[in-house]
């Protein structure tokens, strides 16, 4: 069948691609590469990528190219799936005989209710699904694929066997070609990384246990299956050929650092290329690693630090204490090696110490930038299941993880902390840090040093304190709303 790989419109700015954390807008415009479309688009032949959000394509340019094509496999997340099934609808009723499939970590985790958020949904790809959308777009019967959920004949709902997972990650094609004919990369903006970038996975699958990361608890588990250093290699080379405006390579991962002798070599294979590249990692790398990298090519790591406080990690299974974090980082310093870190707030148990503990952990480390993020609890997460146990939701409905404008809101909260306090501290945390010497002298230096970088960073600016300015509207209309059910109702 012909196939179209969809990533459709719904809030403005949407990130439906984001990693590990959540998906949503971010306070500036931030887009990641759809590579869990690309990966199986570069499976089915002739077939075609569409993101809408990065390429500013709307709901009626959509269903106009959707009309093209016999099979639509959408990428689908929980703050989208209404949406998401909203669009399936538009298309079947414009040609009733599109075949239409839901793929993602949600479809993944909850493939009985995805199917059942609308009958446009033909069927949905669980796991690794890879291979089901290259099987589904070759016409085969639907009870024959493995890793596949669909309604029957009679209406019922049918979940075929487990796919296994993919052992040869080598045997993936390439996501370079499918890149170069159906994304315009300029589009695609990262705050914290040089621009134009590319992202690529050299792996998927994380061994670390963080109890709120999405990935590697919904689809790519907790081995890291990994591409022989000399196939990334060799894509890098490619895409350096194709692609010679771009600035940046960034190594999507969950944790491009979990096995570190691969990591060696490919940083070995990457250094007579003479590119700029850059990756997620764990803050417990040696100097003597970190160097070697940055001598390679080695721009940025990518570190989620989550909280400044011992038992928050301890609880959330991070794995690395806050005194080998503060090593790592001090090494970086020493070594050039920009750190962009992440943080969490709201995560169980949270008080108002405990961000106390976080914003001043932050500022101690100083690292070049940060993003703070509200904890999203995501089926098929530790994180989910433990809230749900304890009570933390605050809304009855679990996968309501974002504001009707696309921002995160704070979903949940506990008995010393309730969830507008930790929504406001998200504010704080960023001003806090921000607006501080040490920050502002170093954005205005790479301002100075690049045109480009300072209109750039001027744009990211007025988005950064817009959407700072959106935070507020969004709590003021929460505490209206929270007031509005708790007052009496009077004849």
């Amino acid at each position: 069948m012909k196939t179209l790989f969809l990533s459709p419109p719904s809030f403005d700015g949407f990130d439906g691609g984001a990693g590990s954390r959540y998906q949503a807008r971010r306070e500036v415009t931030s887009f990641w590469y759809p590579t869990w479309l690309a990966q199986p688009a570069a499976l089915v032949p002739d077939s075609k990528l569409l993101d809408c959000a990065p390429h500013n394509v709307d709901i009626k340019q959509c269903l106009e190219e959707a009309k093209k094509y016999d099979h639509v496999i959408i990428n689908t997340s929980t703050p989208s799936l209404k949406n998401d099934s909203k669009v399936a609808e538009a298309i079947k009723r414009n040609r009733p005989e599109t075949k239409i499939g839901f793929i993602g970590a949600h479809a993944a985790v909850l493939p009985t209710e995805t199917l059942k958020a609308s009958s446009a949904i033909d069927w949905v790809g669980r796991k690794e699904f890879d291979f089901t959308c290259k099987e589904v777009a070759e016409g085969r019967p639907l009870d024959t694929i493995n890793g596949l959920s669909y309604r029957g004949a009679d209406g019922k709902i049918i979940h075929n066997p487990e796919r296994e997972m993919i052992t040869n990650m080598d045997s993936l094609p390439w996501v370079a070609d499918v890149y170069k004919r159906d994304l315009e990369i300029e589009k695609y903006f990262i705050g914290y990384l040089l621009h134009p970038y590319v992202s690529m996975y050299t792996g998927r699958g994380c061994p670390a246990q963080c109890t709120f990361c999405l990935w590697p608890q919904t689809i790519g588990g907790h081995k890291y299956r990994v591409r022989s250093a000399q196939n990334v290699a060799d894509e890098m080379a490619y895409m350096k050929k194709i692609f010679p405006q771009v600035k940046e390579f960034f190594f999507d991962d969950d944790t491009f650092t979990a096995n570190l002798p691969r990591a060696r070599e490919i940083a070995k294979k990457l250094a007579p290329l003479g590119v700029h590249w850059s990756c997620n990692s764990r803050a417990n790398i040696d100097y003597d690693t970190i160097k070697s990298f940055k001598d390679a090519g080695l721009r940025l790591f990518l570190v989620g630090y989550e909280s400044g406080n011992e038992d928050i990690l301890k609880r959330i299974k991070k794995g690395v204490t806050t005194d080998e974090m503060r090593k790592f980082t001090k090494s970086c310093h020493q070594a050039g090696v920009v750190i962009h870190g992440t943080f969490i707030l709201g995560l169980p148990i949270e008080t108002k110490q405990t961000i106390e503990n976080t914003i001043n952990f932050a500022k101690e480390l100083d690292v070049f930038s940060l993003q703070v993020s509200l904890a999203a609890p995501y089926p098929g997460t530790e994180l989910y299941e433990m809230a749900k146990q304890n009570g933390w939701f605050v809304k009855k409905d679990k996968t309501d993880l974002v504001e009707g404008d696309g921002f995160q809101q704070s979903t949940l909260e506990y008995p010393e902390l309730n969830k507008d306090e930790i929504f406001e501290s998200v504010d704080r945390f960023y001003r806090t840090y921000y607006l501080r010497p040490k920050p502002i002298l170093r954005i205005i230096k790479t301002m100075l040093e690049d045109k480009d970088v300072c209109v750039r960073r001027c744009r990211e600016g007025y988005e950064f304190f817009k959407s700072l300015r959106q935070r507020k509207v969004d709590l003021a209309a929460s505490r209206s709303a929270a007031a509005a059910s708790a007052t009496p109702v009077t004849a």
